[in-house]
């Protein structure tokens, strides 16, 4: 039985998600919120019944679960099932009500003492997650605690337990970090920042697992407070002929939306946005009518995937739909039709408008009421999933 990372397309990624007895490190590059990945997981699996030990020492217990709360993530519910190794409340004198304290959190060998006891005293299966690694390696020093890491491994191979780690990776050796990426672990999560001049989109990317053939691949990240890591979709096109529906269909789709229109008539640009299955995307409607052409064709720049809505009672602009989707350039792009207007006489069917206009076959055509909201999340679904990779 797999346990997981409780971030829907990493487990795909790790082909359900990390086998018992292995290790995985999240491996944070500066100036991205790479702790968040650590902390979903824990929580993910106490919500599941699962048993965790949670190794603080960057932070005392309490700032540790404020932390968590400021995701929505209560873990107090969970008392009998979280044990907590403080392994900073000594370095600065204080007490602790926990039953594993770490004595001397200088000392490798005193945080490998707590970790050991409580890999037996909790069951086969558990997680343990140490929440800064960096820190432990900044106050033990960088040979001590790789080779502490290396029997930690170990124990809990032997125990059956997952271990995971946060990482900040801080300017320390070089082949301390190349060890860490290639020998360490079975699994390195790679989490890192898009850059030009300051950070302004940050992914995660599988760069080893030694379980799964999954080929290295990048995935865009934002973290909500509440919600924690969402896949990042920044620009999905929604297009389509005058009154096929393409508003109704963003604003029954959206989270939240903006048009701007005249007499009901879209006349500028539809704005959505949409929190879904762990997915977070923003959503551009165009208008319709030719002499906007112009515009829709500036605004496909850097789309990652096209919804090309149609009126399913009217076959006569389908001319106009597939004129559309060449001007966005959408046939290099992962796109799909959107049936709309099922619900009215004289529809016609997916299977009808295929052979009709000749669609190919690998392009999807999903039947959708957008006013009910009939169709609109299985469209969603089907378009991420060729964007992300599933097709």
């Amino acid at each position: 039985m797999m346990v997981e990372t409780g971030i829907p397309k990493l487990d795909e990624f790790l082909d359900g998600g990390i086998p018992k007895g292995k290790s995985l490190i999240y491996f944070n590059h500066l100036g991205v919120e790479g702790d968040v990945f650590g902390m979903q997981t824990l929580y993910h699996n106490l919500a599941k019944g699962g048993t965790c030990v949670y190794v603080t020492s960057s932070s005392n217990p309490e700032t540790m679960k404020d932390h968590l709360r400021e995701f929505g993530w209560n873990i107090k519910q969970f008392d009998d099932k979280l044990l907590i190794i403080d392994g900073f409340s000594s370095l600065i004198g204080g007490l602790s009500t926990e039953n594993y304290v770490v004595s001397n959190p200088e000392s490798i060998d005193s945080m490998t003492e707590m970790i050991d006891r409580a890999m037996k005293d909790v069951p086969k299966g558990s997680i343990i997650m140490v929440g800064s690694l960096s820190s432990i390696m900044d106050l033990c020093g960088e040979e001590n605690t790789l080779n502490a890491v290396k029997m930690w491994n170990r124990m809990a191979m032997i125990r059956e337990h997952v271990l995971i780690y946060n990482f900040t990776a801080w300017p320390y050796e070089e082949s301390t970090l190349k060890s860490m990426k290639n020998d360490i672990f079975n699994c390195v999560i790679s989490i890192g920042g898009i850059e030009e001049r300051v950070i302004f989109g940050q992914y995660f990317g599988v760069l080893k697992a030694d379980w799964s053939k999954v080929e290295m691949r990048s995935m865009l990240f934002r973290v909500l407070r509440p919600g924690g890591i969402r896949i990042y979709i920044p620009k999905i096109l929604v297009t389509g002929p005058f009154n096929a529906g393409k508003s109704s269909f963003i604003h029954s789709l959206s989270t939240r939306a903006v048009s701007v229109d005249r007499l009901g008539t879209t006349i500028a640009l539809d704005h959505g946005h949409i929190d879904y299955k762990g997915f977070s995307a923003d959503i551009f409607g165009t208008p319709g009518q030719e002499r906007f052409d112009p515009i829709i064709k500036m605004i496909s720049g850097e789309a990652m995937g096209i919804f090309l809505v149609v009126d399913s009672t009217l076959p006569k602009d389908f001319i106009r739909a597939k004129q559309m989707l060449e001007i966005t350039k959408g046939y290099g792009l992962p796109h799909i039709i959107v049936a709309n207007k099922q619900d009215l006489p004289g529809a016609l069917s997916a299977d009808e408008i295929r052979n009709h206009f000749n669609i190919p076959k690998d392009v999807p055509i999903v039947p959708t009421v957008a006013t009910s909201k009939k169709g609109i999340y299985e469209a969603f679904d089907i378009l991420v999933e060729k964007i992300t990779g599933g097709d």
